[in-house]
C-alpha cells in the first residue's frame, strides 16, 4: 500500500500537526523571554491573573464557585476545552475506523502506551518518593506530545518507514485517552451534586438526540458548551466535558454515503457536458430556478456527506493548532530562572520528570512492545526493526503540551508558596526532557534509518 492511501487515516493527522510544532516552539520560546526579561517579568506574570467576564446581567458565565475566571483560568479551563474535544473526536473516529479499530491495530500502540504511562510513574516515585506535595506531580511525564514527536519524525521525511509513523501517531492518540482518565480520576475535587446531575441530564439529552438521528452541529456544540458549564462548577476538571461531548457526537451519516452519493451524481448529470471557450469563462451565467434548485440539492448532500464528527474536527484543527494551543503555550511555559541553578535540573520534581519523560517514557514504550512482539501478541510495524523501533520509542519521551497541563493540576496556585515553586521546576523538566529526548531520537533515527527513501508495498 502506498504511503498516500496510508496519510487517508493517520497520515493527515501527521501533516496537521507537523507545521503546527514550530508554532507552538516560537510560543515557547517567546514565553521563556518574556518570563525572564526584567522589563517583561512582571506584566508576563501578572497578565495571567487578570479576571475575565462575559456576564448576562448579574450571571458571569465565565465564573467558577463564584468567582470571575482568571485568564491563565480562561485558558487552561475553557479554550482547552476545544483542545479535548478534538482529541476526543480524534480518538472516537480512530477508534471506529482508524488505527484502533481492531485488535490488530491497537495492540501494540496500547501496550506501548500503557509502558509508557506506567515506567515514568514510577521513576519520578523513585524520585520524589517521601514527599506527599511532590508526589502530587507523578502523572507529569507519562504524555507523548504528538505535535512536537511527529515533528521530529517528519525530519527524516520518506526514510521513515509508514508502519513506525502509524504506531507513534496511534500510541500518541492512545497516551491522550490514558492522560484523559488520568485527569478525570485524580485531578477532581470535592463533587457539586446539583451540578453533576445537571450535567448528566445533559448528556442524556445529546445521547438522545444521537439515536434520534440529529445530525446539526449546532445542537451539539451549544448543549456542549452547557455541559462545560455544569461539570467546571461540579468538581470535575472542565475540559473531561469536551472529551464526553465528542464520545456524543455522531460519527455515521443519517442515510447512508451511497444515498448522498447517488444525490450528488444525479444533480451533477442533469448538467449537459459542454466546451467552456476563453469567453465562456468571462461570461456571467444567468441560472433558472430549477438550476438554482438542483445546486442546493447538490450543495446540501455535499455538506451531509460529512458526518458530523469528521467536520467538527476538521473545523477545529486549524484554530486549535494555530491558536488555541500557541496560546496555552505562551500562558503555560514560562519558566522563571530566577534563583535557578544548573543543579536545579538535577533535585525534586524537575529531576523527576526530566528522567521519567527521557528514561521512563522511553523505557516504558520498548520494554512492553517488546515483550508483547516476542510473546507473539503483536508484530513488529511494517518496515522497521529493533534499532529503527527503539528510535521511536526514544521519541516517545517528547511531552509538552498535556505535561504542561497536568503540571498545572498538579500544583495549583492556591496550595501556597512551595506549589509554585515545584510548578516552575516542572516546566523546567518537562522542557529539558523534551529537548533531550528530541535530540537524542533525532541522532538515534539518523543512525538507524535507512539513508535513502523506503518504498512501501
Amino acid at each position: 500500500m502506498s504511503e498516500s492511501i496510508q496519510d487517508t487515516s493517520l497520515g493527515g493527522l501527521i501533516r496537521r500537526y507537523v507545521s503546527a510544532s514550530f508554532l507552538l516552539i516560537g510560543a515557547t520560546v517567546l514565553a521563556l523571554v518574556f518570563a525572564n526579561l526584567p522589563a517583561t517579568r512582571e506584566f508576563y506574570a501578572n497578565l495571567w491573573q487578570q479576571p475575565v467576564h462575559l456576564s448576562i446581567g448579574d450571571f458571569n458565565v465565565f465564573s467558577h464557585g463564584g468567582h470571575a475566571m482568571t485568564l491563565m483560568d480562561f485558558i487552561n479551563d475553557f479554550l482547552m476545552f476545544y483542545f479535548f474535544l478534538s482529541v476526543g473526536l480524534e480518538i472516537k473516529r480512530e477508534v471506529l475506523c482508524g488505527e484502533l479499530s481492531s485488535r490488530q491495530k491497537a495492540m501494540l500502540p496500547v501496550i506501548g502506551a500503557c509502558g509508557g504511562m506506567i515506567m515514568p510513574v514510577i521513576v519520578f516515585f523513585c524520585v520524589c518518593l517521601g514527599h506527599p506535595l511532590m508526589e502530587r506531580g507523578c502523572a507529569i511525564p507519562m504524555a507523548t506530545d504528538i505535535a512536537f514527536s511527529l515533528g521530529v519524525l517528519s525530519m527524516f521525511g520518506k526514510r521513515v518507514p509508514v508502519g513506525l509513523k502509524i504506531f507513534l501517531a496511534a500510541l500518541a492518540v492512545a497516551d491522550d485517552l490514558g492522560g484523559i482518565i488520568v485527569i478525570a480520576l485524580f485531578y477532581s475535587n470535592g463533587l457539586a451534586w446539583p451540578y453533576l446531575v445537571a450535567a448528566a441530564a445533559v448528556v442524556a439529552i445529546l445521547l438522545i438526540g444521537n439515536k434520534l438521528g440529529i445530525r446539526v452541529k449546532t445542537f451539539y456544540l451549544t448543549l456542549g458548551l452547557i455541559l462545560w458549564y455544569l461539570v467546571l462548577n461540579s468538581g470535575i476538571h472542565a475540559t473531561i466535558a469536551g472529551v464526553v461531548l465528542a464520545f456524543c457526537i455522531p460519527a455515521n451519516l443519517s442515510r447512508g454515503t451511497r444515498y448522498y452519493l447517488e444525490t450528488i451524481r444525479d444533480g451533477i448529470n442533469a448538467y449537459p457536458d459542454i466546451d467552456v471557450t476563453e469567453a465562456d469563462r468571462k461570461q456571467v451565467m444567468v441560472l433558472s430556478k430549477d438550476e438554482i434548485q438542483s445546486l442546493r440539492s447538490i450543495e446540501k448532500a455535499s455538506d451531509q456527506l460529512i458526518s458530523p464528527l469528521q467536520d467538527i474536527e476538521d473545523q477545529l484543527a486549524m484554530p486549535i493548532n494555530y491558536a488555541i494551543i500557541p496560546i496555552f503555550a505562551f500562558a503555560n511555559a514560562g519558566v522563571d530562572f530566577t534563583g535557578m541553578s544548573f543543579m536545579s535540573l538535577f533535585q525534586g520534581v524537575a529531576l523527576g520528570v526530566f528522567l521519567g519523560l527521557l528514561i521512563g517514557k522511553f523505557t516504558g514504550v520498548l520494554s512492553f512492545s517488546w515483550l508483547s512482539i516476542k510473546l507473539g501478541i503483536c508484530q513488529m510495524p511494517a518496515g522497521g526493526n529493533w534499532k529503527s523501533f527503539a528510535s521511536v520509542c526514544m521519541v516517545c519521551g517528547i511531552g509538552f503540551t498535556v505535561s504542561m497541563f497536568i503540571a498545572a493540576l498538579s500544583y495549583p496556585t492556591h496550595l501556597g508558596a512551595d506549589a509554585a515553586e515545584m510548578l516552575n521546576e516542572a516546566k523546567l523538566g518537562i522542557l529539558c526532557g523534551t529537548l533531550a529526548s528530541a535530540l537524542v531520537g533525532a541522532f538515534m533515527l539518523n543512525q538507524t534509518l535507512p539513508k535513502d527513501a523506503v518504498s512501501e508495498a
